[in-house]
């Protein structure tokens, strides 16, 4: 098995979400897994839209100042 890079980079697969016995599962890519409460769950989607809609605006002002 290759060994992962020294620097790691962004996932492009996004995990999946279940709800198992009153908690949220997030099982991410390479094996990972994460058990939240309903609240926590509902706390960090919020907080991962809001730092997706930021890193949108960072990219598209980056490709824009790229562009000139």
């Amino acid at each position: 098995m290759p060994a992962p890079p020294a620097v790691p980079q962004p996932q492009t697969k996004a995990g999946i979400a279940s709800a198992e016995d009153g908690l949220v599962v997030l099982d991410g890519p390479d094996g990972v897994a994460v058990t939240m409460t309903p609240d926590a769950a509902t706390r960090t989607g919020q907080n991962l839209i809001s730092a997706a809609e930021i890193a949108e605006r960072q990219r598209a002002d980056k490709d824009r100042s790229e562009g000139q």
